[in-house]
Parts: structure tokens; sequence; C-alpha cells
């Protein structure tokens, strides 16, 4: 297994955990349109714990990613959001939220490695 799986296991583990501990940060930066913010906000976090662990496992390594993808691209209408509206993109500036999206799609890649 090569150490960049690892980085990337890693990644969406943390994100996970502070989507757990910190609900209210994540909850901020979605669209009003999106019901149950709190609920989606622990249920994607407990989501990407999980699927984080299962990119280190060869038998859930492709479900893991496949999944991970496909909550990245449901994650969109999210850094869009935080992008167009300026109290849910936290006073960062537009280039930072702007790469902070492009980042979205060198996830998306960098997963699709593993599928």
């Amino acid at each position: 297994m090569s150490w960049h799986l690892y980085i990337l296991s890693f990644i969406f583990g943390i994100a996970g955990v502070f989507h757990l501990i910190r609900p209210k940060a994540f909850m901020r930066i979605m669209p009003l349109y999106i019901p149950y913010h709190k609920l989606l906000v622990y249920l994607s976090g407990i989501a990407e714990i999980f699927l984080s662990v299962g990119l280190l496992f060869t038998q859930t390594r492709t479900i893991s990613a496949a999944s991970i993808i496909i909550m990245l691209i449901l994650f969109f209408p999210v850094h869009i959001h935080m992008l167009v509206h300026k109290k849910a993109g936290l006073n960062l500036p537009k280039f930072v939220l702007g790469a902070r999206l492009l980042l979205q799609f060198g996830l998306i890649y960098w997963t699709y490695l593993y599928l």
C-alpha cells in the first residue's frame, strides 16, 4: 500500500472527526435549502470516518473510494454557496474559497486512482 493512500485516508478521517467535534462550523456553511443541517453534518462526519478506514483495506477500498467521490460531488453546492454568500464564506478571501472548490476536483481525482 502506498504512503499517499494513508495520507488520503488520514485527510478524510480528520475531516470526519471535525464534523463531529465542530458541527456548528459545518452547519454555518450549508445552504438554507438543504434541510437537517445538524443531522447531515453528523452523518457525513461518520461516513467520512468509516470510508477513510475502508480505503485502507483491499476488500472495501473500491466501495469506499466510490462513496467518497459521491460525497465530494454532493458537497459541491456547499462550496459554491460559500463562494457566493459572504456570511457562509467565513470571511475568507474569494481566491481561497475558489481554491477550496478546485481542491474538490483534485480530491476526486486522487480518490479515483483507488477505484
